[in-house]
């Protein structure tokens, strides 16, 4: 899903959490909801260290560059692999 909001927009939004708002207000108020507002904080808490209980946002980004990176792997191993049944059947045959 595509970031609609830019990251300083964000960021106030969970500032203003912080300092004692609810989303709810503030999805009243501005245009994201409260649910997108809940995340922004609970993303927030995590890439500060104020919890625990999931990925910061470094470590997303590390996972989906590893994710791309095994993709790409297997695709390549597979590649090699049909090559290597061809030429195998290749060089097996009586010319």
């Amino acid at each position: 899903m595509p970031d609609n909001y830019p990251p300083e927009v964000r960021r106030q939004m969970v500032e203003l959490v912080r300092a004692g708002r609810t989303p709810e207000e503030l999805a009243r108020e501005f245009e994201p909801s409260a649910q997108s507002i809940r995340t922004w904080v609970r993303q927030a808490d995590l890439d500060d260290g104020r919890r625990g209980d999931g990925l910061t946002s470094a470590g997303k980004d590390e996972l989906a560059r590893l994710r791309r990176e095994v993709k790409l792997l297997r695709e390549e191993k597979e590649i090699l692999r049909k090559a290597a049944v061809f030429f195998e059947r290749e060089t097996d045959r009586p010319r």
